[in-house]
This record gives structure tokens, sequence and C-alpha cells, in this order.
């Protein structure tokens, strides 16, 4: 007879019934000697009774207590008052998984959190040698908080030696002597403890999967009218596909399904942690990908007026080397106002290029698409600084707000954060409260520090070896002086990544950049986890040297929320949404990142570049034109062309570009190596046979990356020589060759063996869109394959 309320088991007052089963009755009750509620699970009589049993029982109780997960309910003691037994644990209020799915379905984001969670329970007390032997939706609880809580692990073991027979421990009659008991809910029952057979982990794997697919589809795997027939079931039949029960569920998941429910232990996740990381994979992807990529990069829905270009402020100082000063009060009022959701700002890359003021304001404006434009200038004399700044409607050369500052030099800050929000003011642009207390927070960087960040931020522009060091240099010397430099360490690891994509004449191999790149932004978050700028640079990290999409894509994500108008993190995430051939969202995110900085020529070849792989090469060839009519001294633009040429069968012109490039930047092998694959592919051999010539010279002086040698082999038609070198390339990280799953370059390998097999080594799935670059007939002679 269940115990009333009030009544007592030592010292823990009894408040009510919880529920009974085959193991007792659970009950709430009151540690009065602690303070505390806990949960009270009494045990069956006839256990307390057989010392053997007891003994078993304990054994079973002390090694579920050493468990310590936070998806598993703490088995805090057993303990015996009078001739009753019971265990202590830890009281967990919400409802079970069971009631929670009866109520209504889940969506497939819980789903996989929640499985994720259960999966990494059952890993954790399998490694402690303890398995459930019972998993179900009604052994699983979920708090109100959303917590996931698994019920009774091991305390099925401990029915084992029971003869009774409940709902959820099935009878079966053998040829011996004694009675034997398959225990557990035969719905969720592998065929190996249907049969009474010897289990082990992979059996709680089988049930676990049995829970996923009732989840994912509203109904059981296996079914019957008796227990008899549900068991058969278990045994005999392969439940229909989760894709076909549930068409709106991810292929992933339905392999994942499978795998768990095969009736052969031997060919289903040989562990739970093996199961868990698959199911964390899926989650991480199906969260990242569930706010749409479109929301992220649309304009905001606010007046033209709301859109702003801040011109490079002029330096009145007397000494000319202050420029970089006045050119980093430019820089920092454009990083202050991308913050804004609600504001178009052009980037600093286009603003730069009207220094000179060339063309009027209204021209001006036209050309960088925007409503209005700040104006400024900069003079600075021993510790003081007096700064103008104004706002200005270019359509009317209206001014709409206008500020004069003379303040010390250690106000800067202060100063910079005034101008920004007195812009969004005058522009009506309403701020979030985190946006606002982000540019009015307090600055934490020394002066001098500052001063030699600026200076390095300026080198980096340049893009040239000699100018990399330098900001190393300097950034280096400003976070010797300030530990905390969240920008001096991002720059640091932007050089890095430069360098390690083959920006550097081969002084650093790409595996050592990347080591560094990934230790400066490490400490850039952890001395300001709201960096946006540093979740970019470890989003383009993840993918380009560790492969990993899933991740890089949410740290994306939250480098543009915290700065939604950085066109650097726009055009990194278009280039890992290239590289994974999701296209249409790569050219969203790398438009909308050329419109945020139109005349920064890197944006236009990479979104040339990613119409050319998304097989539109006539909107390709119109960017790379105006690329290389704004910008005739880029090599990448005259590259870019050149490629699209080729493609659009203009072989001669296509090459006559692909030279331009080399003779722009002629220690960059990448263009050299393009321009033999292009040999290659128009026939002229002993051309492209030179170019390799070159390479190898090169190589024997100093590093040069196994990718750019592909380039040649594919031309040559040497696919397997092509495979060596890519296999390479993909172990060192070496130059793009993330990139190469949907690259115009690499077409002829697309259905080798090995190429297939690097992409699953890369995490990248190896099928193919239908969308893509199809080479012109005239090329097909050069041995190429589409």
């Amino acid at each position: 007879m269940p115990m009333q309320p009030g009544s007592r088991l030592g010292v823990y007052e009894v408040i009510n019934l919880l529920g009974s089963g085959g193991m007792g009755e659970v009950y709430q009750a009151r540690d009065t000697r602690l303070g505390r509620d806990v949960a009270l699970k009494v045990l069956p009589r006839d256990v307390a009774a057989d010392p053997e049993r007891r003994a078993r029982f304990e054994q079973e109780a002390r090694a579920v207590a050493a468990l310590n997960h936070p998806h598993i309910v703490t088995l805090y003691s057993l303990e015996e008052a009078g001739d009753t037994l019971f265990i202590t644990l830890e009281l967990v209020h919400g409802e079970t998984l069971a009631a929670r799915a009866a109520r209504e379905p889940l969506a497939l984001p819980s789903v996989l959190a929640l499985a994720s969670a259960v999966a990494d329970a059952v890993r954790c007390a399998h490694e402690h040698g303890i398995l459930h032997r019972d998993l179900k939706p009604a052994n699983i609880m979920l708090t109100p908080d959303g917590r996931v809580k698994v019920l009774d692990f091991g305390l099925a073991k401990l029915r084992e030696a029971s003869a009774d027979t409940t709902a959820t421990a099935v009878t079966r009659l053998g040829p011996t002597t004694d009675r034997q008991v398959v225990l557990g809910t035969p719905d969720y029952m592998s065929p190996e403890q249907a049969e009474n057979r010897r289990i082990d982990e992979r059996s709680d794997i089988f049930s676990l999967g049995v829970v996923l697919y009732e989840l994912a589809t509203g109904q059981r795997p296996f079914k019957g009218r008796s227990v008899a027939s549900i068991l058969s079931s278990v045994l005999r039949d392969t439940p229909p596909p989760i894709s076909e029960v549930n068409p709106l569920a991810p292929p992933a998941l339905a392999e994942i399904v499978r795998r768990c429910l095969s009736k052969d232990p031997a060919l289903r996740y040989q562990t739970a942690r093996a199961l868990h990381d698959d199911l964390e994979v899926l989650r991480q992807q199906v969260e990242t990908r569930a706010t749409p990529v479109a929301s992220l990069v649309e304009a905001p829905a606010t007046s033209a007026l709301r859109s702003v270009a801040v011109l490079p402020f002029l330096n009145l100082s007397p000494d000319p080397e202050n420029e970089f000063f006045a050119d980093g009060i430019t820089q920092e009022i454009i990083a202050q106002l991308s913050r804004m959701r609600a504001l178009k700002v052009i980037s600093r890359t286009s603003s730069m290029r009207f220094k000179k003021r060339e063309l009027s304001l209204r021209e001006i404006a036209a050309t960088l698409g925007v409503a209005t434009l700040v104006e400024g200038s900069v003079r600075r004399a021993g510790d003081r600084v007096r700064i103008v700044a104004e706002l200005i409607d270019a359509a009317t050369d209206e001014h709409l707000w206008a500020e004069t500052y003379d303040r010390r030099l250690t106000d800067i800050f202060d100063i910079q954060a005034d101008v920004a929000l007195q812009i969004a003011g005058a522009l009506k642009a309403e701020l979030t409260p985190t946006e606002r207390a982000r540019i009015q927070g307090p600055a934490v960087v020394d002066l001098e520090a500052y001063q030699l960040y600026l200076k390095g931020h300026q080198c980096f522009q340049r893009i040239t070896e000699d100018q990399l060091r330098r900001a190393l240099e300097f950034f280096e010397r400003a976070i010797a002086i300030e530990p905390r430099y969240a920008l001096a360490y991002d720059g640091i690891a932007w050089v890095y990544v430069v360098l390690a994509l083959g920006h550097g004449a081969g002084t650093v191999k790409p595996r050592e950049a990347y080591a560094r790149a990934r230790q400066a932004v490490t400490l850039a978050l952890e001395s300001d986890p709201s960096c946006g700028d540093a979740h970019g640079t470890l989003g383009a990290l993840q993918f380009m040297a560790d492969y990993d999409w899933a991740g890089a894509e949410r740290s994306f994500r939250r480098g543009l929320e915290l700065t939604p108008g950085s066109a650097l993190i726009l055009d990194a995430f278009g280039l890992l949404l290239a590289a994974e051939e999701r296209f249409d969202e790569a050219i969203a995110v790398q438009r909308r990142a050329q419109e945020l900085d139109p005349l920064g020529p890197v944006r236009s070849s990479d979104l040339a570049t990613t119409l050319l792989r998304a097989g539109r090469p006539d909107e390709a060839s119109r960017e790379a034109r105006r690329l290389v009519e704004i910008d005739a001294d880029y090599p990448v633009g005259h590259a870019t062309l050149g490629w699209i040429c080729i493609f659009q069968g203009h072989t001669a012109e296509g090459v006559d570009e692909l030279r331009k490039a080399v003779s722009l930047s002629p220690g960059n092998t990448v263009f050299l190596a393009q321009l033999g694959e292009a040999f290659g592919l128009v026939g002229e051999r002993g051309e492209a046979l030179a170019v390799l010539g070159q390479l190898e010279q090169m190589a024997r002086e100093r590093y040069v990356m196994p990718y750019h040698f592909a380039y040649v082999y594919t031309g040559l038609g040497e696919h397997d020589k092509a495979m060596d070198v890519l296999e390479q390339a993909v172990e060192e990280r070496a130059g793009g060759v993330y990139g190469i799953k949907g690259s115009f370059l690499f077409t002829a390998l697309r259905e080798h063996p090995r190429f297939k097999a690097l992409l699953r080594k890369m995490n990248l799935d190896d099928r193919y869109r239908s969308q893509g670059v199809r080479l012109p007939g005239g090329l097909l002679g050069s041995g190429l394959k589409c």
C-alpha cells in the first residue's frame, strides 16, 4: 500500500506519490536533515529480503551513484528504514518525453538537441560500464527550463533477479527449469534483448534509435496488438525509412536511425560516442541553417536616407606622418557605424578611394550608392586633437549635423563614439540597447597601443609581403603595451590567414600560418568575446584550416550579429557557401558585401568567381569587366576575367588576361600556375610544360604550394599526378584548397574516385548539384572530361 503524505522514512518526510512500477513506488519527499526535496524510490520487499539480490542491488547502486552528468538524474544514496529499502534521487520537475510528444510534435532542432543530449548521457554511462536496458520516452524527463534528464540508469539491471512480471518486464519461457525474464519495454527492445541473448552497449543504441524514429515520424517503428506480435516485429520487420514517413526529415537523420535500428549489432553504431558525434554535427547544421541566410544579409527596412559613407578625414596636422592617425579616425567611425543594423555603411576600402576628392559629393554618393556623406578633418598637436565632423545630404548639400571637438588626445575614443551616435541620431536610426552599450562602452586601450594598431592596419591594407611583415610588427608592439587588445590580435590573425593563402612568397607554410592565426584569434576572443571581427576571422579559420563547415557558419553568423555591416565577414561567409555549392546563398551574401564595398576589388572578384562556379558566366563576365575597369592593376581581376573568357570559348582573350595577372604579380605562383593550366586546356602543351618547369625550379628555392602544381597537372590531363598534389594540399591546407568541391579549375577531376574520397576527408559531400560550369565543346579535345 502506498505511503501517505506526512509519513516518514528515516529523515525523509513523504510529500506525495509520483508514480509506481515494477521497481516499486516513487515519492517526492523532504530531506529534513538537509532541507531539500528529493525523489524516493521504495524498492519491493523481496529485494530487501534476499541477501544475494540485495548485494547485487547495492553494487549496482554504487556504480550508478558514481555517474556525474548533466543529463543523468543523480542517485544520492541507498538507504534503509526498518525493513524498507529505498533510493534517494535528484528530484526533477517537468514532464516525460512521452507526455510531451503525446501533447505536441517536436520541431526537428528540438528532436536533435534532445537526442544528442540523451546519447551523451548514454555515452557517459557506457564508459562507466553501465547499461540502461530500458531507454524509452517515459524514462526521459524534460524540465521547464529546457534541460533533458534520463531516469533509471542502471536500475533495469536491478530487476533481473525479480520474479515479478510487469508491463515493462516481459516473461519468456524457455527450455530451462527457471523462468527467464526479458527486461525492458517491448516497443523499444533490441532484437537480442527480445530473445534474451547477451546484450551490450549496442542494445541501448538500438533503443535510442527507436525513440528517435518515433520523435521524427510520430509513430513507432515496430508495431503489434500484443507483446508477442511486437517482439516478432522487432525481430523480423524493417520499418519504412524516415524519409518515406516524414519527407521533411533530412537524409542524414534517416541514415543515423537506419544504422541504429540494424538487426545485426555489428552494423549499428559501435559506441554511443560515435552516435552522439553524428547527432551533434547534424544538430549544429540544422540549427545553423534554421535562420535563412537571406535574412542575415537583407538591407535594413529603412528609408534611403539611412545610408552613409564616411569619407577619409583630412590630415591638417603639421606632421604628414599623422596621416595614418586621420585614416584611423575614419576607420574607427566606420567600424562604430557598421555595428548598427539600421544603417547601410560603406566599408573603408571603397571610401578611401575618394581621399583626393576628385569628384563632387553628389557624384561620390551616386558612385557609392548612399544618400549621405560624412566629411571631417583632424589636427593633432602635442597632447591635443581637434576634430571637425559633419553629415551632409548629398542630393541637397544640406548639413544634417556638424560638430567640432577640441579635446585632449586621450579623449579620442569618446569622440569617435559620440560622432557615431550623433550620426545615427541625425539619420533617425534606431539602435538596440546592446548596440548603444557597445558603442558607448569604456575604452580599455592605451593610446600608444591604439596608434600602433592604426599603423599596423594601414600596412595590412597594402597586402605585400613587406607590408604584411610591418603590420605584424606594429600589432605585436601594440599588444606588448595593451595585452588585451582584441583588434590587434585579430589583425595578427588576418595577416597569417593572408600569408597562408599564398601572399608571402612561400616564407611561411600554411599549417604554421594557420596555427599562429588560431592562437591570435583565440586571444582576441578571450580579450573581447563581443568582437565581431574576431568571430568572422575564426569562421574563416574553421573552414579554411579545419574543414569545419558548420562551426564556421556559426562563427560567421555570430560575427554578423555583432557587426552586421562588415563586408569582410560577408565576403568570407560567401566563400564558405560557395565552397559548399550553396551558390544562391553565396551570391546573395556576396552581393550584400559588394553593396557595402562597391569599389572593393576583392568583393567583386569573389562575386564574379562564385557566379562562374554557379554556371552564370554572362553575369560573371559583367562583374569581372567592371572590376578591371575600376582597378586595372588588380591581378585577381584579370585572372578571374581570363577564366570567364575561357569558359565562354574566348580562349585567346582568356590566356591574355591570365598573362596580365602574372605580369602584375610576378612572384605569386598562383597566377603562373593558373596560366599553365590554361595553356594545357587550350592545347598549348609545350607552354604548360614550361610553366611546370618554372614552378619546379621555384620549389627548389622556396615553398611552392602543391595546390598550384595541381592546376598545371589538371590542365595537362595528368589526373593522377594532380590528385597526388591535391591530397598533399589538403593535408597542408595549402592555398584555396578548401574550395575544390565546386571549383571550375578541377572539373576534370570530379569523377575521379580519389577526388570524391578527398571531399569526404574534408567533410564535404561528394555529390554535385546540377548547376555549375560546363566547358565549351572546343576544349573537350584537350582530354578534359566534364
